[in-house]
């Protein structure tokens, strides 16, 4: 594993990112002492990332659902408790 110093890694930064994702991590030191070590991260590819609305039709939701147990509510904390 390479390792630059900061001012090397500032200098060719778009480049040592490039190698970094196709797998070729690297260090970054200052100096003479690592500091980071820059790795690619593991995403998920883009056909495998979870997207929302995915259980679209799958699932209904009463039309009274706001007003659901609006008596026993009343019961428990209204006026008359």
């Amino acid at each position: 594993m390479q390792t630059f110093n900061i001012h090397e890694a500032k200098t060719h930064l778009s480049r040592l990112v490039e190698q970094a994702a196709k797998g070729e991590p690297f260090v970054i030191a200052k100096s003479g002492k690592p500091l980071v070590k820059v790795v690619a991260l593991d995403a998920p590819a883009p056909s495998e990332a979870r997207r929302l609305g995915f259980m679209a039709g799958q699932i209904a939701v009463p039309d009274d659902f706001d007003s659901m147990g609006g008596a026993e509510i009343e019961r428990l904390f209204g006026d008359g408790a």
